[in-house]
């Protein structure tokens, strides 16, 4: 069965369940750390994996590492995945959800990347930028640092890019002087 699918009809199924039960912007925000990847993923995805580690102790991990309650809708959908031996897709299990549940509910995700903090007023001027751009969406920003960029910034919007950095002129003009 295809990689893509098999996390896509988890999702689907999780959402369908919390949205039943009145906690899909709970499990949403439980799942969105592990949508984006952590460090010691490869150590966790051992444990899962191993046939020797016992299902209750699995989930008990995984538990702990979303923050569900025990008896919570979430609870039980981990334990159920482990059981059904699909632990290895908790991660694209997770992102498919956090992308369904902003498609549901009209988020969109903007990412802006800089090589150094931006001052508040700069920030809040791009996010203006994108917020007339996208009237009625929510948006959730996130800010990263990117040293190699050198100066200005890029915003990342779904699967739209702007970049504004040195990096790119830079690249720009490197690619007009080879031409």
């Amino acid at each position: 069965m295809n990689d893509g699918l098999i996390p896509k009809r988890y999702a689907k199924a999780l959402y369908k369940l919390a949205v039943e039960n009145g906690d899909s912007q709970e499990i949403y925000e439980q799942l969105k750390p592990l949508s984006r990847g952590f460090t010691g993923l490869d150590e966790i995805k051992r444990v899962l994996l191993n046939p020797y580690v016992a299902e209750a102790d699995k989930g008990r991990v995984m538990m702990q590492l979303v923050g569900a309650k025990p008896g919570s809708s979430l609870d039980k959908f981990l334990l159920l995945v482990i059981r059904n031996n699909r632990a290895e897709f908790l991660r694209k299990i997770a992102l498919a959800y956090v992308n369904l549940y902003r498609q549901e509910h009209d988020i969109a995700k903007v990412e802006i990347t800089s090589a150094t903090q931006l001052p508040p007023e700069q920030a809040d001027a791009v996010v203006d930028i994108v917020r007339k751009q996208m009237p009625g969406t929510t948006l959730e920003v996130e800010q990263n640092l990117d040293p190699n960029l050198i100066g200005g910034f890029t915003v990342k919007v779904g699967d739209v890019l702007l970049d504004a950095s040195v990096k790119n002129e830079l690249n720009k003009l490197r690619f007009k002087l080879l031409s």
